[in-house]
């Protein structure tokens, strides 16, 4: 895969997987280590990080080869002081299809459950706590903003006006419904993939904001750099515009600076093969850079 060719992982190395969800991305580092080496894995969610830890020691991975942290990758820096510098770096910015496979975590709208959406249940305020006290114009902005809802007026103003009469909006359902009745006025041939792609961006949208992840991810190319060994190698997978902007500019400005000595000059989508083992990989961009 392309992703592994721009790490050049060589056995030996010290590297870090900035987000390691599943832990497939960390499993495939690993095996090109060879049993010499160290992976770092970073993950906010309690929940789903101490399960990827047991997999991957079930897979014979002992605390000499990987080690497990529980942090946001904004704090790259702290991580990097302790445990670096490295190697290569990997950040896939996708939610992880754990999370997404969880009712409880409210991360689909195609499945009843609260309203969450945070990647730490533990910290900060759920979607349905953002939605209690934002203002229409705010909310049409989010959206805009954060996945180019074109719709985003008239879905501000139906969600808002929901809460207005009373009426929280802390269920998937509940969200997915009023998405549905706001576009009711659309043609039905194209009806049904709009209102599919509209809730995609609209939970899209909220999880981005109530995980404040703009910020956190300018935060972590920010401190990039300051992790990697010269030579070391870092890759990135986005999977929409937003975040690919805050990555291209980063490795853009950082290279003019002298700071990288060479960053991918287009940006690099997945094969069709690679697609069709995975649909969810479709929308994915990747861009990488070596440290100078």
């Amino acid at each position: 895969r392309v992703l592994f060719r721009s790490l050049q992982i060589k056995p030996g190395q010290k590297g870090l997987d900035a987000t390691l969800g599943y832990g497939g991305h960390t499993r495939k580092m690993l095996e090109c280590l060879q049993g010499q080496g160290h992976v770092y894995g970073l993950d906010v969610d309690p929940i789903e990080s101490v399960k990827t830890e047991e997999r991957l020691r079930g897979f014979g991975f002992g605390e000499d080869v990987f080690t497990m942290i529980q942090t946001n990758f904004a704090n790259i820096d702290q991580v990097a002081k302790a445990h670096g510098p490295f190697d290569f770096v990997l950040a896939d910015l996708g939610v992880s299809s754990m999370q997404i496979d969880n009712p409880e975590r409210g991360f689909s709208f195609k499945v009843d459950g609260p309203l969450d959406l945070r990647l730490n249940q533990e910290a900060g305020i759920s979607a349905a706590e953002r939605l209690d006290t934002i203002s229409r114009d705010e909310l049409a902005g989010m959206l805009y903003e954060n996945s180019d809802e074109p719709h985003c007026e008239e879905l501000a103003k139906a969600i808002t006006d929901e809460i207005r009469k009373g009426h929280r909006v802390d269920t998937t359902t509940k969200l997915r419904r009023i998405i549905e009745n706001t576009l009711d006025f659309l043609p039905e041939k194209d009806k049904k993939e709009t209102i599919k792609k509209t809730c995609q961006r609209t939970f899209q949208a909220l999880r981005i904001d109530v995980n404040r992840e703009f910020e956190v991810l300018y935060e972590f190319m920010e401190k990039l750099p300051g992790a990697l060994k010269p030579g070391g190698r870092v890759t990135i997978l986005t999977f929409h515009s937003g975040e690919d902007r805050i990555v291209k500019k980063s490795f853009k400005q950082m290279k003019k600076a002298g700071i990288y000595g060479e960053i991918a000059d287009e940006v690099i989508r997945p094969s069709a093969e690679e697609c069709s083992v995975n649909s969810r990989a479709r929308s994915t961009k990747m861009r990488w850079a070596i440290k100078a």
